[in-house]
């Protein structure tokens, strides 16, 4: 059986594709076939359980087609930043959008680098002052399953240099510093940062995290060979 993630990630890549297509073609008959592709994806994303009507969806992605390179579909860029005390715990926020655990992350801003970000978003959230020691993950959020939109997650390994606790008063629920064996719940995409977040807080040499292809990368897992 399809999982709810996998029709999601199925249908923004078919949206994808077809406001790509738009953003390119001035052939009506072309348009017409690439908005045919929106409403089947749109059909696709409601399918997923995702609360969401087909027709709104479909509106509201035409009204987001933009033209030539402007109007090519990627994914959003997202920073996160894994900060460890003396103790060995994490730092982790409680979002206030979805109630998730997750360390402190936020959209890469025009302007700055994604270290920048890592650090902004850190004092942000938490108010610690912080320092990135290095990447040590790159995933996509929609192959995690804790986001409903496309994007890459740039997570750095940061040392903390001062600062004094506190949650932002609109992004986050909850603030706070947790033990390997003692994590929050819910708590996004675990199973695949927690272990190099810890090694890295360890002071272990970690290589960076990432997604590996998947053969072919539109198949859900489940349902591959064996290699």
């Amino acid at each position: 059986m399809t999982a709810p993630p996998d029709l999601l990630r199925w249908s923004e890549a078919l949206a994808g594709i077809a406001r790509t297509g738009l953003a390119f073609t001035d052939s009506l008959y072309e348009r017409e076939r690439f908005e045919e592709v929106l409403h089947v994806a749109a059909d696709i994303r409601a399918a997923a359980g995702d609360e969401v009507e087909a027709a709104p969806l479909v509106q509201e992605w035409m009204r987001l087609v933009g033209n030539g390179v402007a109007g090519y579909v990627t994914p959003k860029v997202a920073v996160g930043a894994v900060v460890g005390n003396e103790r060995g715990e994490i730092l982790l926020v409680q979002r206030a959008d979805n109630g998730v655990w997750l360390y402190p992350t936020g959209w890469a801003d025009v302007g700055y680098s994604a270290s920048e970000v890592a650090v902004k978003e850190v004092f942000e959230e938490t108010g610690m002052e912080v320092e990135p020691v290095r990447l040590i993950a790159v995933l996509d959020g929609l192959r995690l399953g804790f986001t409903q939109v496309p994007l890459y997650s740039l997570v750095f390994h940061c040392r903390v240099l001062g600062g004094e606790l506190r949650r932002h008063p609109l992004e986050c629920v909850d603030v706070g510093w947790f033990a390997e064996d003692n994590l929050p719940e819910p708590l996004a995409g675990a199973t695949r940062w927690s272990v190099p977040a810890f090694q890295a807080i360890r002071g272990e040499n970690v290589d960076v995290v990432f997604d590996r292809p998947r053969h072919p990368p539109w198949r859900h897992q489940d349902e591959l060979p064996s290699r």
